[in-house]
C-alpha cells in the first residue's frame, strides 16, 4: 500500500472531519444555541481535531506527526464528553449524539494505529547536522624559543 500524499488521504482525518460537520449541524438548532459556552466547547474541540492531524502531517518527522496525533485524540475525546455534557443539560438525546460520538471513537482508534505504525518508521532523510559555531581562536602567546643544542664533533663517541 502506498503512503498517504495528503492529510485527507487518512483515515483518521476523515471520520474527525465527518464529525466536526455533525458538531457544526448539531449546535445549528434547538436549546443549545443560547447555550454560548457549551457551543463554543463543541466547536472548538471537534474542529481542532482535524486541524492537528493535518498539521501533524505536515511536520517532517514521525515524532512530531505523532505528537499531533495524540493531541488530536485528547480533543477527540474532549468533544465526546462535551457531547454527553449536552445531553445531561437535555440540549440533545442519547440519540443524537450517538453516531456522532462513533465517529470520535473510530477517528481516535484510526489515529492511535497511525502512532504505532509512526514508532517503527524513519524519518525521510537523516536530519541535518547541527551547525557548528565558530570560534574564535584564542591568541596565542609566543613560546620561548628553544636553546640550540651544540653540535657533536664527529670524534666524539656516544657512552
Amino acid at each position: 500500500m502506498a503512503g498517504a500524499r495528503s492529510h485527507k488521504d487518512l483515515i483518521c482525518w476523515q471520520r474527525a472531519y465527518e464529525l466536526k460537520l455533525g458538531v457544526y449541524a448539531l449546535l445549528r438548532v434547538g436549546t443549545v444555541t443560547t447555550d454560548f459556552k457549551l457551543c463554543d466547547q463543541l466547536r472548538e474541540s471537534a474542529a481542532a481535531a482535524p486541524r492537528l492531524i493535518a498539521e501533524g502531517f505536515g511536520r517532517y518527522y514521525p515524532a512530531d506527526f505523532s505528537r499531533y496525533l495524540r493531541l488530536a485524540n485528547g480533543e477527540l475525546h474532549e468533544t465526546i464528553e462535551s457531547l454527553d455534557d449536552g445531553v445531561d443539560r437535555r440540549h440533545f438525546t442519547r440519540d443524537q449524539v450517538l453516531p456522532l460520538q462513533r465517529l470520535a471513537k473510530r477517528s481516535s482508534k484510526a489515529a492511535t494505529s497511525l502512532i504505532a505504525y509512526l514508532r517503527t518508521a524513519d524519518p525521510p532523510n537523516d536530519p541535518p547536522p547541527p551547525r557548528k559555531r565558530r570560534r574564535r581562536p584564542e591568541p596565542i602567546e609566543p613560546k620561548e624559543p628553544n636553546e640550540p643544542k651544540e653540535p657533536k664533533e664527529p670524534n666524539e663517541q656516544d657512552p
